[in-house]
């Protein structure tokens, strides 16, 4: 089993009730703590396919299999996942101890004994010194990074990240990448990033999955073999240019190949 994936994307199909044909064969398998970036157009189904692995939607056709987790009768591992959202969706009401603390109230866990790691989850982030502070009185990155938090401390094996950043600026969101790959390197998480940013993709990720558009279904996968840590310094390497290009060529064929089956 030591070579097996953390997870197996077979032939998955998704068809909503009005008829539109979200993904169709999606097929792919994520290793053990891979970064990887699902990009594509509007409308491909990189949400849908999220939503899917998180058992947050139903499959139409196909099957998705946890070679090295144990499963429950409704198919759902025992490994640990979290989603940080596009939008933060935090409680205004609460503070942003309180909204870290979210995941753990729910599984029982009484404040108290939830201090630790409420405090070292915002440790992770830089968010320390705002743990009274009401989402109100942050900036756009500092609820992102609530956010980002909240879905840490459950200490997950594999994190589903929604195009995190995509309403940011872009100083904060190459801040953001930035933080989220020293985090990833520390802890060894896998990774699923959804992006319409070639850039970003390029940047953050070990591998890039270029999904078509509607039906949604895998038409490149590009493996981005530079080292990390990665730095701004890669940023205008011409390595990081070459991936981007080739990123940047396959998602204009990704797009020309929609509604074509």
């Amino acid at each position: 089993m030591e070579d097996a994936p953390l997870l197996s994307i077979q032939q998955i199909g998704k068809t909503f009730s009005n008829g539109t044909v979200a993904l169709r064969g999606m097929t792919m398998d994520i290793k053990q703590g891979s970064f990887v970036s699902l990009l594509g157009p509007s409308g491909c189904g990189k949400s849908t396919v999220l939503k899917i692995i998180a058992g947050l939607g139903n499959l139409t056709t196909g099957r998705v299999d946890w070679p090295t987790s144990t499963v429950d009768r409704l198919g759902r591992p025992d490994c640990e996942i979290s989603f940080v959202f596009q939008e933060p969706t935090l409680m205004q009401w609460a503070t942003v101890f309180e909204n870290v603390w979210l995941p753990l109230r729910l599984k029982g866990i009484s404040r108290e004994d939830a201090k630790e790691r409420v405090e070292e989850a915002l440790d992770m982030v830089g968010l320390h010194d705002f743990a009274a502070s009401y989402p109100r009185e942050l900036s756009g990155g500092m609820k992102m990074r609530v956010s980002i938090a909240r879905a840490l401390i459950t200490r997950p094996k594999l994190l589903l990240m929604d195009e995190p950043f995509a309403a940011l600026d872009e100083i904060t969101r190459f801040k953001l990448n930035n933080d989220l790959l020293d985090l990833w390197e520390k802890f060894n998480w896998t990774v699923i990033f959804v992006t319409h940013s070639v850039f970003e993709s390029a940047y953050l990720s070990s591998r890039i999955v270029v999904m078509a558009a509607r039906p949604g279904r895998v038409v490149e996968d590009i493996d981005v073999a530079a080292p990390y840590p990665r730095d701004d310094a890669f940023r205008t390497s011409t390595a990081y240019n070459g991936y981007c290009r080739e990123a940047s060529s396959a998602l204009h064929s990704a797009m020309d190949t929609g509604d074509h089956l």
